[in-house]
């Protein structure tokens, strides 16, 4: 396996909240578990730019930091669900407050990319 020849400083919460939700797809991952979209499928569904291997990829990090939990019904075929655990829906405040802050840049943002691409 790969490691890194700088290690991660996770002694700054700031650097631990970006190892636990930092990835591309997390937040929305997170997002859609909240609204009630719960199997893999469905998230796929909602998310249908990134690939089946990175949303696993990134829903088995979030399961591993305690933020998403999987139950696996005893059914055949077998059927996955995914579900907010209390720290997931602890940092949704903290998705929504950026979420909100995004909305509030998206014009600037705009312009510095047309002014970069001109």
């Amino acid at each position: 396996m790969y490691e890194k020849k700088i290690p991660k400083d996770l002694t700054c919460g700031l650097n631990i909240a970006i190892e636990v939700i930092g990835g591309k797809w997390k937040a929305n991952l997170l997002a859609n578990i909240n609204k009630g979209i719960k199997r893999p499928s469905e998230l796929h569904k909602s998310i249908p730019q990134a690939s089946v291997r990175v949303l696993n990829q990134q829903l088995s990090e979030l399961e591993f930091h305690g933020i998403v939990e999987k139950k696996i019904h005893n059914i055949l075929p077998p059927k996955v669900e995914y579900s907010l655990t209390k720290g997931g829906e602890s940092i949704l405040e903290v998705l929504y407050a950026m979420k909100g802050w995004g909305e509030s840049y998206k014009k600037t943002f705009h312009q510095l990319i047309k002014q970069k691409e001109a």
